[in-house]
């Protein structure tokens, strides 16, 4: 495959450019029917998201947004637990750090058991979180504090930032129906602030 770049970006490889152009040839409005394709796998061609959202091309960031949102677009998380990026014409692997996603701005609506929560990605999705699209929260070994994510789609989730794990602390309530947890509501959802005991989720 060829190492020729991209005249728009030093970081963007025509390998890369070949599958951008794939892509638009779909002509994709709105989510993509990733879980619909089903092309052969092409294996590991050093596709990589960090822990802060940053996308890399072997080793080397993407520095186009549009384009990153465009791969965001056609990400898929499989019951293997792997990513891929998947187009009609191939899947190739997708090294995610912690999350593919980070939610980076949340707006409250309501409050008590009408409280909706609205997050925005690093990537501009708009997510309401519901039953459909569940806060869930993991410990950090670290710190023993706990890490907030969001469902996006499929399997794939955004990482609460910091800050706004704050703002939802804040928002935070005793709701009596759960052993007395504190947790948010959302989309006529309780989400209690505790970590599973079980090794479910990685």
């Amino acid at each position: 495959m060829a190492a020729e770049h991209d005249r728009t970006s030093a970081t963007t490889p025509s390998l890369i450019g070949g599958l951008e152009a794939i892509l638009k040839q779909q002509a994709i409005d709105g989510e993509a029917p990733v879980d619909r394709w089903n092309p052969p796998y092409c294996g590991d061609i050093g596709l990589a998201i960090l822990r802060d959202g940053t996308w890399t091309y072997q080793n080397s960031p993407i520095g186009r947004k549009p384009l990153v949102k465009l791969f965001a677009r056609v990400l898929r998380k499989d019951a293997d637990g792997h990513t891929y990026l998947v187009t009609p014409a191939e899947k190739v692997d997708v090294k995610v750090a912690d999350a593919p996603f980070l939610a980076v701005e949340m707006e409250v609506r309501g409050d008590g058991p009408a409280q909706t929560l609205i997050f925005r990605t690093n990537v501009d999705d708009i997510v309401t979180c519901d039953a459909a699209h569940p806060l869930r929260f993991a410990l950090e070994p670290a710190s023993g504090g706990l890490k907030p994510y969001l469902t996006v789609r499929g399997r794939l989730e955004a990482l609460v930032t910091r800050a706004l794990y704050q703002d939802l602390v804040a928002h935070a309530v005793e709701d009596g129906k759960n052993d007395g947890h504190l947790g948010v509501w959302s989309g006529g959802t309780f989400f209690p602030l505790v970590a599973p005991t079980d090794s479910s989720h990685s």
